[in-house]
């Protein structure tokens, strides 16, 4: 799939629960490509700010991201995710931007 657009994510998490984040971001890596997505990646702060994470997700358009998203919540795998995170409360706030990618 040659993502033409990009989903970037912001989150600020709680930096006590970094390693529930952790393993949030690594429960996607299997869902988001069955799901339709590319994933590019999750980043964990590292050095700096300690509250603010990131993924991006590349979407050959806007109509394969609702796609997407539509997979994403019947998918059990995805859904138990979801549940993962507003039990333990470690996102803060989510924020999304939508980038399109250079190319030569």
């Amino acid at each position: 799939m040659a993502a033409t657009v990009i989903c970037h994510i912001q989150y600020q998490i709680d930096p006590y629960q970094r390693d529930a984040f952790l393993q949030y971001a690594k429960n996607w890596q299997t869902v988001i490509p069955a799901c339709g997505g590319n994933l590019m990646g999750y980043f964990l702060p590292h050095e700096g700010t300690d509250d603010t994470a990131h993924a991006m997700i590349g979407f050959e358009s806007l109509a394969a991201y609702e796609i997407y998203r539509a997979q994403l919540l019947k998918n059990p795998d995805g859904r138990a995710n979801f549940e993962f995170a507003q039990r333990q409360k470690f996102i803060l706030r989510e924020t999304r931007e939508w980038l399109k990618l250079v190319t030569p």
